[in-house]
């Protein structure tokens, strides 16, 4: 068998780099031992591997050309070596491995990581929107190096383990030979570089741990577990790269008064009996009324409710757009329950004018009726069909 590697290919001596990868590509399709496991082709497959290897490195190749010994122990031979970084390199392109990403030295610059605090506001706050300063405990770029990590002065030294790539070769054995596999230096930590004298400040970081306060302009109509997200305000990254986002996640604190259901409002008043039967009328406090007020300020912070006479308990009154604002624009309802307060207690003039309201009623010894349940619509349809 012929130990020339042009022929072995099947490539010219001018041929180029990209000519002798389409060649290497072709010849490994065919001759791969998962593809055909014939021993003889198992071979051959080792000779075009190791011919690739000898023609596509620049200094290999250059030698060979001058006429250089570059197979030690010929083509074909047990133990002959082939790289599985250079089969990599022929099917998924110079520089890249399996899995697509680059290889070489990677950057100390990295993306920091977002970060995520809970901020307490009250409905008012929630539903009208509110400006808050926040003090926040992250990591800041390091002044001292200016995010570099390196003390003043200096900067990184290239690593003599791997010389700047940021990996090693490590040599395995298998039935095929000796497979070789590119994997981060360990020394430098695929950097390619160390830092022979860190920045005291950061010690070789690039970021310090601060406390910094930041304004965050929360928006009309948030809700509980409404999150706001602050692009570029998360932790700094490693060696002065770019921070991550900040998320400001709501809680709405309880009210009072008022519950929220959706972009609705809910409340409840308590009316005696009297006022109930005869109707009057309640100034009923806003949300509004919970915001700093100024004086020039023609914002409405109470409501005349009108109680219509014979108002039953458990009835709902609805004042349109006294809600809650919309994120969308739009606000909710207002919803009043009515619970009618009946006396426990009464002297013996009041108990002789209730009875005497009973007998002009003709109440004095009520019945009472049980009510038949409420049939739904779709009840009252097969009832209708039935009769």
């Amino acid at each position: 068998m012929t130990q020339d590697p042009y022929e072995i290919l099947g490539v010219s001596r001018d041929a180029s780099a990209d000519e002798i990868k389409k060649a290497y590509r072709r010849l490994a399709r065919q001759l791969h031992p998962d593809v055909n496991p014939d021993p003889e082709t198992q071979d051959r497959f080792k000779d075009v591997s190791r011919a690739y290897e000898v023609l596509s490195d620049p200094g290999k190749r250059s030698a060979y050309d001058r006429g250089g010994d570059v197979f030690s122990q010929g083509f074909g031979g047990a133990g002959q070596g082939f790289s599985f970084t250079d089969i990599m390199d022929a099917f998924f392109g110079g520089g890249a491995t399996a899995g697509g990403q680059q290889r070489g030295p990677r950057s100390r610059a990295r993306r920091g990581q977002d970060a995520l605090i809970r901020l307490d506001v009250t409905l008012a706050d929630a539903a009208f929107g509110v400006t808050k300063d926040l003090k926040v405990d992250t990591a800041l770029r390091c002044e001292a190096c200016e995010g570099q990590g390196t003390a003043p002065g200096t900067s990184p030294t290239t690593c003599e383990t791997c010389h700047g790539q940021g990996e090693v070769a490590v040599v395995q054995r298998s039935f095929l030979g000796e497979i070789r596999t590119l994997r981060p230096c360990a020394a430098c930590r695929g950097y390619g570089s160390v830092i022979p004298d860190p920045c005291r400040e950061c010690s070789g970081d690039g970021r310090i741990r601060s406390r910094r306060t930041l304004t965050v302009k929360i928006p009309a109509g948030v809700d509980n577990g409404t999150r706001v997200q602050l692009t570029g305000q998360g932790e700094v990254g490693p060696g002065g790269g770019p921070a991550g986002d900040l998320y400001v996640e709501i809680h709405v604190e309880p009210h009072k008064t008022f519950t929220r259901h959706g972009n609705d409002l809910h409340s409840t008043i308590s009316l005696p009996m009297t006022a109930a039967a005869l109707g009057t009328q309640l100034t009923l406090p806003l949300l509004e009324a919970d915001l700093p007020q100024s004086e020039d300020s023609e914002t409405a912070t109470t409501y005349e409710l009108e109680i219509r006479p014979g108002t039953q308990s458990g009835s709902e009154q609805v004042i349109r757009g006294f809600g809650v604002p919309s994120l969308r624009g739009g606000r909710g309802d207002l919803v009043v329950s009515v619970v009618v307060d009946t006396p426990t207690r009464l002297d013996p003039r009041q108990e002789e004018l209730l009875r005497e309201l009973a007998a002009i009623r003709g109440e004095e010894s009520p019945d009472g009726q049980v009510e038949a349940p409420h049939k739904s619509m779709f009840g009252r349809l097969r009832d209708a069909f039935q009769g």
